[in-house]
């Protein structure tokens, strides 16, 4: 669904909550909101825009979505973003394996320490949620 041209502030942010219950788990939700307490306009904005107008968009699915932001954040080596973007993309059907496929990928084009420290982040989560991936 594309966004209606003459979607509310409040639509687009209802609609942006709906994608990231979704997405995440209620523990994560809570944390956004936190966020949001503390700055409301930045809270908001990352709601509306971020899970509404974007997350929200035809074309890529959520676990597409998911794959380009968690390469994204490798590339950028932002990493303090990848438990809940991790957690978002198990939530969403990325698989134990196709996530570390994509940690090693990255390191290609990113570069070992990006990856690296990607992957310690990985296998945090995976602990986290007890998983044992399948690797030959």
């Amino acid at each position: 669904m594309s966004i209606p041209p003459k979607m509310t502030n409040e639509e687009r942010y209802d609609r942006g909550m709906r994608t990231l219950r979704e997405m995440a788990g209620e523990e994560d939700v809570q944390m956004i909101e936190g966020m949001g307490a503390f700055h409301p306009d930045f809270g908001h904005m990352m709601i509306a825009f971020g899970f509404g107008d974007i997350y929200s968009r035809p074309v890529f699915d959520l676990k597409q979505r998911e794959m380009i932001t968690l390469t994204s954040l490798i590339t950028q080596g932002a990493i303090e973003q990848l438990p809940f973007h991790l957690h978002a993309a198990l939530n969403v059907g990325m698989n134990p394996e196709e996530i570390l496929e994509l940690v090693m990928h990255c390191a290609a084009y990113a570069g070992f320490p990006k990856a690296c420290g990607a992957l310690n982040v990985v296998k945090r989560v995976f602990d986290e949620r007890n998983i044992t991936p399948n690797m030959k």
